[in-house]
Formats: structure tokens, C-alpha cells, sequence
């Protein structure tokens, strides 16, 4: 096959040595073997002189980097490999080799050294803590007063590129657009605008037919929050036929998987609309990496040539932490003056703030003071920016907490922000508390904390905005909020809810008992995964106890018997709670308000009933007709009747309750009848509710409060039971 003139395998799990002769095929032109398993050194290697692209990257071949290589001025790649240290005087380092890629080339207990070839000596001279990049841009884009630096000023990148800033930061890009029939790779082939964005942060990208890597070193060691911006402006041909194409790879960060089979036009839900990511990152060594790799899925050919590859149109980097080291400035004598003036002028502003409001800024500092918070703090500002000045337009809900508003932040993203109202009986303590407990915790069926602010008497907490608010607005909200949920759609977010309460009971970090699942805190997403949210009141366990002793709360119709009336908290009150959801979720009926004849109290008491009369199924949303799965359906109303016993050592794990709802546990066939006490105090403080109700004046539960009331605490129509609580 000596005539052959392409050969790329990517990514095959190829071992061994690279064969002599593929040296001596003089028709060779492209050589792909990135991403393998080869080893060896590469030793008597002559290019073949049609050769135009080189790609090793992603492999393990060591010794020295031949000359011959080094000097032809073709593209190659050799990035993520074992070679011998290239120092100042090796071949590597006395020529400028612009199309030469030897980003963690080599091996070598400096690890920096490995992002900054040809230097014999490193030691940082001062630490970074942030990185704001307009990746694609030619020029600096300022944005919500953050200057975003445009990468393509200096090194615009090409089929193999290594760029490095003097301030620590750089990129690694590899790959060629071999269906758009350019050997000659100019480097604005990879470099995407776009004149129909109105925000320049999204006017620009950088993309790569294959692998482009961000990188910066001299970090300060931390967490930090790494927001991904993006936008499809390259994939925009008004054709059907061209928007045909999909852009589909995978993200990785720290060397972490952190989305796979990525697609920007279906996460932001059309071309040319701006979307970010948010990621937090552990740096331990001083230096964060970012990577987007094209994994060969989606458009690879036609409709649109040359889209197959990542694509990001800016990165911004922000510690979650307080920085100990300080960027370097420029003293001048205009600086110091200026410095100066503005500390007058902000000693007396703040002797002012000080008579007015250091009572309420001590106190909140107390409660602030030994909590570790790994979170973004927005200003005031900002917030108000983004919501309008809290625009009663834009308010999308209403809980015990306070109101809630969707807001967009400069950069473009959609966010949901929680103001702390100032009559809310929750206060700083649970602020605080669901603050510090979110951003520790990272599951895909928990809903996403962006960050805080804390400013003046405001409290404010900023979500991921999810468009299809609550479950409970898509089964009981008003007609024209609501969403036809098929079954196989029901049964994802039942098992979606299962994993997230599996999560906090079994799985993270800090074990949490959430004290408040319902429809109203599990929130749906564009595709209509569940979400839960509100960790308010939210208890942290304790392994050397039993259970908890506390003051009651919750909401009436969710709260485990035992919990509602003796205050006696466990992992077993969120599983009663997550049955009551699953009977909601599989009957399209709430709790409180549904119950086909007066002699029912609640939809759990009618759903025993059909359980004793072997007809389970007489349960199922009439909404769905035949159309569903009916061992699913009776799988999922065992689950909800099992988790719903009025004894809390009867109901099961919330991993058992996921084992059994994918039909990898088998539910026991009977489940046994609570022996410690009469199964009829489930319904208890559902009927001294409904009591106090009519003492009111109410005929009954206004629908709407079941998805706009929050936490309706059982302690409020449930006083007698007060004095057995000991509140923690």
C-alpha cells in the first residue's frame, strides 16, 4: 500500500511501536496516530516530502525529538507525550517553530516545565488567582467591568499550535479540517465570527478539528469557579440542508470528564444564542487545564464542512476563596494620590453605612464567621442589573424564603435569583445554611448554586435557571403551565428524584436529611430532568445519632408521621416524603387535594385502599390512557406505598428505592402493616389541617398555594405538639 497518501487512526488503542515503514510511503501526505497507545522512540525518521500534517499527539513515545522532524516547517503535533526534556539547547528550542505543538511533551517531575518548553529554570514570580480569555477575539472585550483578553493578538493558532501569554496562560491546539480541502491550514480557518451577535463575548470563537486545550500555571492553590462561554455562530447556513450539521464533543477539566457528547445548539436551545457552563475546579498543583476534544460523533463531513470540532467563545476563571497573594500593580504617584482620595471618600461613606447598619452587618458576619463557603459573590448591582431591579415581570415564583426572579447577567447567562424576604421566618441561619450546604454539593439531579450576594439588608441567592420551573407547576399549576408528561418522561424524573435524595442521604460528603421533598422544590429542565432544590431546611445528620429532635418543618401533606408529630427526624422522613411525590408524579393527583369519595382523606389513603383491593393500577393519570408501561407503573406505586409506611424501620434505603424502581431489587410482594403504632397517624396532621382550614373560613386548600407556599410548617396547625420538640 505504498500509494496510499492519508492514514489516520485516531483514538484506536494501537500499541506497540510506529512501524519504519510508514516513513517510506512517499505518497504519505497525512499522518494521524493521535491519541493511542504507541511507544517507542522514533529514531531514523525522514518525512516523506509530500507530507503535510504530523499528529502523535496523546501517545507515549520517549527519547529525543528527531531533527528531521523539527525541520521541515510542517504541522506537528506532539503534544501529551514521553519525550526526553527538549532543554535550551536541544533541537526543539534553537529555532522559532511556530507549527510545532510540544505541550506536555515530555516527561519530567516539573510539571511545569511540561507546559513551557525550552526553559532550563522555573519558579513563579508571583501567583494568579482569576483568567478571563475572548477566545477567537482579536481584541479585548470588556464586559460587567471584567476585561476579557482576546487570544488571536498574538499567536492566532494553526493545525498544531502552542501559544503561551507572558501571563501565564496559553493554549494547545491539534487537528486539521480534512473535509474542507485546505492543506495549506491557514490560521483563521480556526478562528469563527460572527456580525449577528450583539454581545462581542459571543462574536468570536476559537475551534479545533480535533483537541484545544486552555491552560494556566502560577495559580494559587483552591477551588475555583470556571464558567464556559458558548454560542453556535458557525453552523448558521440558512439552508436546510446546511443546518443539517451538529456539532457534538466532549469537555474535560483538571483532566475530569465533566460533559460528554456536548452539543451547543441543543443546550442553548437554537444557533446564536449565548450559553454558559459553570464547573468549580480543584487547583493543587498550581495550574488549571481546560480541554475540549472532538470524540468523532456528530457532523463529520457534509452538511457543513469543516464544523466537526469544539468550538468556545470565552473562558473566565474566578477563585471561590479569598486570595492570599496579590497580583503585581503599577505604583505610580497618580495611583497613590488617586488611592488616597478614594480612601477619604470611602472612610466617611463608611463611618455613615457603620451608624446605620453595623448592628445588622455584626450579626450577619457572626453567622457568616467558620463557614467555608465555595461560592461566586455577585454585588448588588449586578443582581439588580440582571433581574431589572427585581421587575415584578420577571418574578417566577414565591416561597417561605421569599420571592424568586429570572434574570440574564451580562455575560448572557439565564439565571434564577432567591431574595430573602424581610418578613420571612427563615432569617440568615437557614440562608446561610442553604448557602453553605449547595455549594458543596454537585449532583446531577441537584439544582446548580452559582453564587450569593450579601450586600447592604439584601440575601440573595443565584440558581442554574431551569425553564420548566417546578414539578408541581407542570402536574397541578394552571392549565396553560402545564406539561403532558408522558410516561417514559415520568419515570425519568421518579428516578432522577430518587437519586438526588440518594445523594444527599448516602453518597455526599456532608449526609443530609432535606426535610422538605415535594413537587414545589423539585424544579425541571429544558430536557425535563429533576432538579431538587431548597436545602433551607435542611438538617445535617449526625452518624453518632440515631435521629433528631427538632422543631417541625415542612410542608402538610409530605411530612413522615412520626416527624409531624413527635419531631423525630431520619433519613425515613424524606423517603415518606419522595412516596407521597412518586404517587403525585404516577396519579397526576395532589395529596391534599384529591381523595374520590369524603371517606378518603388524602390520594395515600385512597391509593392503600386500591392497594387491598389488588387494583394499583386504578391509580394511573387517566391522562395517559393506555399508553404506558404498566410493570413500570405497578413497579413505581410499590415503591411509593413502601416508602409511605407509617413505620420509618419499614421503609426502605433511598439506593434501594433507585435499585427497585430500575427493577435491579425486587420490592417485596406484601408490604407489612406498621406494628408500633396504628397506620392512621399518617393522615393525622392532614385532617387537624383541614380542621383548622374550616375554623378559618376555608372550605379548602386553595390550589394555588400548593405549588406557590413553600414550607407551610406543621408547628403552625400543629401547636399542642410543640413541647416534645427540642429545637437544634
Amino acid at each position: 500500500m505504498t500509494a496510499i497518501n492519508r492514514i489516520i487512526l485516531k483514538k484506536c488503542n494501537i500499541v506497540g511501536q510506529i512501524p519504519q515503514e510508514i516513513w517510506q510511503m512517499s505518497k504519505l501526505r497525512v499522518l494521524d496516530l493521535s491519541f493511542n497507545l504507541l511507544s517507542g522512540q522514533l529514531v531514523k525518521v525522514t518525512l516523506p516530502k509530500d507530507l503535510k500534517f504530523l499528529y502523535l499527539t496523546g501517545n507515549n513515545l520517549s527519547g529525543n525529538i528527531p531533527a528531521s522532524i523539527l525541520s521541515t516547517g510542517l504541522p506537528v503535533d506532539l503534544s501529551y507525550n514521553n519525550f526526553t526534556w527538549p532543554g535550551p539547547d536541544q533541537p526543539a528550542c534553537l529555532r522559532k517553530l511556530d507549527n510545532i505543538n510540544l505541550f506536555r511533551s515530555s516527561s519530567t517531575e516539573y510539571v511545569k516545565r511540561g507546559v513551557i518548553p525550552c526553559r532550563s529554570e522555573f519558579k513563579c514570580q508571583k501567583y494568579w488567582h482569576s483568567m478571563y480569555i475572548n477566545c477567537g477575539g482579536t481584541n479585548d472585550v470588556k464586559m460587567n467591568g471584567t476585561m476579557y483578553v482576546g487570544d488571536a493578538t498574538s499567536g492566532l493558532g494553526g493545525a498544531a499550535t502552542l501559544f503561551g501569554n507572558n501571563d501565564n496562560w496559553g493554549f494547545s491546539s491539534t487537528g486539521d479540517f480534512r473535509d474542507d480541502n485546505d492543506e495549506l491550514n491557514a490560521a483563521s480557518r480556526y478562528l469563527a465570527q460572527s456580525t449577528s451577535m450583539s454581545n462581542q463575548l459571543y462574536a468570536t470563537a476559537r475551534l479545533s478539528p480535533l483537541s484545544i486545550t486552555y491552560f494556566r500555571y502560577c495559580l494559587e492553590n483552591g477551588t475555583y469557579s470556571v464558567r464556559l462561554h458558548f454560542a453556535e455562530i458557525e453552523i448558521i447556513n440558512s439552508t436546510r440542508y446546511g443546518r443539517l450539521g451538529r456539532r457534538i464533543f466532549n469537555i474535560y477539566i483538571q483532566d475530569q470528564l465533566v460533559e460528554e457528547n456536548f452539543n451547543i445548539e441543543a443546550e442553548a436551545g437554537g444557533i446564536l444564542t449565548p450559553l454558559t457552563k459553570h464547573y468549580n475546579a480543584n487547583v493543587t498543583n498550581g495550574e488549571l487545564e481546560i480541554r475540549f476534544y472532538w470524540a468523532g460523533k456528530g457532523t463529520q463531513a457534509i452538511p457543513s464542512r469543516g464544523v466537526h470540532g469544539p468550538l468556545i467563545s470565552a473562558i473566565s476563571v474566578d477563585p471561590n476563596f479569598k486570595p492570599q497573594h496579590k497580583e503585581n500593580k503599577t505604583k505610580t504617584v497618580p495611583i497613590i494620590i488617586g488611592v488616597v482620595g478614594s480612601f477619604l471618600v470611602f472612610l466617611a461613606s463608611g463611618i455613615l453605612i457603620w451608624i446605620y447598619y453595623f448592628k445588622a452587618k455584626s450579626h450577619r458576619e457572626q453567622d457568616l464567621r467558620g463557614l467555608d463557603l465555595q461560592t461566586v459573590s455577585f454585588t448588588l448591582k449586578q443582581i439588580k442589573a440582571a433581574t431589572s431591579n427585581f421587575d415584578s415581570g420577571n418574578k417566577i415564583g414565591e416561597g417561605g424564603f421569599g420571592p424568586v426572579y429570572k434574570g440574564q447577567l451580562a455575560d448572557g447567562t439565564i439565571i434564577a435569583v432567591k431574595q430573602l424576604s424581610s418578613k420571612s421566618s427563615q432569617g440568615n441561619r437557614e440562608f446561610l445554611n442553604e448557602m453553605g450546604m449547595i455549594s458543596c454539593l454537585q449532583h446531577p439531579n441537584l439544582v446548580k448554586l452559582y453564587g450569593c450576594c450579601i450586600e447592604g439588608n439584601q440575601l440573595l441567592l443565584v440558581y442554574e435557571y431551569l425553564e420548566n420551573n417546578s414539578l408541581s407547576r407542570a402536574l397541578f399549576g394552571p392549565e396553560y403551565y402545564r406539561i403532558n408528561l408522558d410516561w417514559p418522561t415520568r419515570q425519568k424524573i421518579c428516578v432522577g428524584i430518587a437519586k438526588g435524595i440518594a445523594f444527599l442521604h448516602e453518597e455526599s460528603r456532608l449526609k443530609i436529611v432535606h426535610r422538605d421533598i415535594k413537587g414545589t422544590n423539585v424544579l425541571l429542565d429544558r430536557d425535563l430532568n429533576p432538579k431538587i432544590s431548597d436545602f433551607g431546611l435542611a438538617k445535617l445528620s449526625d452518624e453518632d445519632k440515631t435521629h433528631i429532635s427538632t422543631r417541625i418543618a415542612g410542608t402538610i401533606g409530605y411530612i413522615a408521621p412520626e416527624y409531624a408529630l413527635w419531631g423525630y427526624l431520619t433519613y425515613k422522613a424524606d423517603v415518606y416524603s419522595f412516596g407521597i411525590v412518586a404517587l403525585e408524579l404516577v396519579s397526576g393527583k395532589h395529596n391534599m387535594n384529591y381523595g374520590p369519595v369524603d371517606e378518603y382523606t388524602c390520594l395515600l389513603d385512597w391509593a392503600c385502599h386500591l392497594q387491598q383491593s389488588g387494583k394499583l393500577l386504578g391509580l394511573v393519570d387517566d391522562k395517559l390512557g393506555s399508553d404506558y408501561n404498566k410493570s413500570e407503573a405497578e413497579r413505581m406505586i410499590k415503591v411509593a406505598l413502601l416508602c409511605t409506611n407509617a413505620s420509618p424501620s419499614l421503609r426502605p434505603t433511598m439506593s434501594d428505592v433507585v435499585g427497585m424502581l430500575e427493577g435491579t431489587i425486587t420490592i417485596p410482594d406484601v408490604i407489612p402493616n406498621a406494628s408500633s403504632y396504628n397506620e392512621d397517624l399518617r393522615f393525622k396532621a392532614i385532617r387537624d389541617h383541614r380542621s383548622y382550614m374550616r375554623s378559618q373560613g376555608h372550605t379548602s386548600t386553595p390550589a394555588g398555594s400548593l405549588f406557590e407556599s413553600s414550607s407551610t410548617s406543621a408547628r403552625d396547625i400543629n401547636e399542642t405538639n410543640e413541647e416534645s420538640c427540642i429545637e437544634v
